[in-house]
């Protein structure tokens, strides 16, 4: 009888090149070349991740689900474009490398044409994702290779997949600065996030991992404390409509909580290192 082996190989998702990694007991993760950005995450027998059935495929437009990278510029707080264009290049798979139950794939995106256009900076970005059984980590590195000081901002803009967002609720970020970008108003964070209409709120980053029911599904969000902030996001049913990407119901099965770096830019002298993760967990 032949066991189950771990695989990688090449493919296209939805009409994107991409990389899928497997594991034998069925988890799987498949990462597009176009912004190192992941598509699919199954786990557990489930699709942990919400892709929209109506995101672009053409290879430059940012893609609507899975996990953007958002580098160097968070949303349009900058005079890059929104989110930053890391999202829309396509980055180089440098290595697979396996263990005994797990797989890393590493991506990189360095300084070019391509970037220059709009941001005379010089870089190196690597994307690592790591899958193991019931886990997805993935960690973004950035590395100033110019003589000048380097400054960024961006996320990790994680959707994640529910039944239904008006059912789902988020622990964990209860006592945290809180601000509501709909309302423009500061408070601080109930111990359960709860979803009706647009929502769209910046917290401190937790010190403990969040945790995401879904039903009889629960999922753990943790990330590292080089992200200063936590972003939650759903766009309401009005909102949605206004998204030429997304299915009109779409918000009703997607909530992204995000690793990110919103208010204050992240400040590398010339060398210098920077690395900060998400990782997912099925509880």
């Amino acid at each position: 009888m032949t066991l189950p082996q771990a695989t990688h190989r090449d493919t296209v998702f939805g009409g994107l090149p991409a990389c899928e990694l497997s594991l034998p007991q069925g988890d799987r993760v498949v990462v597009a070349h176009q912004g190192a950005q992941v598509l699919s995450w199954v786990a557990g027998g489930r699709e942990r991740l919400y892709l929209s059935p109506r995101c672009a495929s053409d290879g430059h437009t940012p893609i609507r689900g899975g996990i953007p990278v958002c580098f160097p510029q968070f949303n349009r707080r900058g005079p890059l474009p929104k989110h930053g264009f890391a999202r829309q290049l396509p980055w180089t798979v440098e290595e697979v490398t396996s263990g005994p139950e797990s797989f890393v794939l590493t991506l990189s995106l360095r300084d070019g044409p391509a970037t220059r256009q709009w941001w005379p900076q010089a870089f190196e970005a690597r994307l690592r994702v790591l899958l193991a059984p019931g886990e997805l980590r993935v960690g973004l590195e950035v590395h100033n290779t110019d003589t000048q000081p380097l400054a960024f901002t961006g996320a990790l803009h994680t959707y994640l997949a529910v039944s239904d967002v008006a059912q789902a609720r988020l622990h964990g970020l209860g006592g945290q600065p809180e601000w509501d970008a709909v309302t423009d108003r500061h408070s601080t964070a109930a111990p359960e996030l709860r979803f009706v209409g647009e929502f769209d709120r910046v917290y401190s980053a937790p010190f403990e991992p969040l945790t995401l029911e879904d039903g009889p599904h629960t999922l753990e969000i943790e990330q590292d404390f080089d992200w200063a902030q936590t972003v939650v996001w759903n766009p309401g049913a009005t909102q949605c409509t206004h998204l030429s990407d997304m299915p009109a119901d779409g918000w009703q099965h997607m909530l992204c909580v995000e690793a990110a770096q919103v208010y204050e830019p992240i400040e590398l002298e010339s060398g210098e290192y920077w690395e900060g993760a998400q990782c997912l967990r099925v509880v």
